[in-house]
């Protein structure tokens, strides 16, 4: 098997694990129910941190987060806007593997949705 299958698969079977545990401490009893609310907490936590990040790598963010470096470096030391580093090459988490984990969580969150209304 593929070593990148291999870790995809293990990451998922971890946030599964983990939402049965978190599920069982929360609620004090596994069910339906309480799976798909943990796990909608889950996959919406992935996938929003996925989408930051990938806004962060467009550079959306570059001319306010310079800004702000410039305003409060002021005084500090001379410092022109060109030479500040852009936040789109300070942050270098690739956001492909929250999305793909984040995705699907949220598919087998669907289909327990409907298992339980089924």
């Amino acid at each position: 098997m593929n070593f990148r299958l291999k870790k995809k698969l293990y990451t998922l079977t971890f946030t599964q694990l983990a939402i049965f545990i978190i599920s069982f401490i929360y609620y004090r009893n596994f069910s339906l129910i309480s799976y798909i609310n943990i796990s909608f907490l889950i996959s919406a936590t992935l996938l929003l941190t996925a989408l930051l990040l990938y806004t962060i790598h467009t550079g959306f963010y570059d001319a306010i987060s310079r800004s702000f470096n410039l305003v409060f470096s002021r005084g500090k030391e001379k410092r022109n806007f060109e030479d500040i580093p852009r936040l789109s090459e300070m942050i270098t988490i690739d956001e492909k593997p929250l999305l793909f984990h984040g995705l699907m969580n949220g598919l087998f969150m669907l289909i327990a949705l409907m298992v339980y209304y089924f």
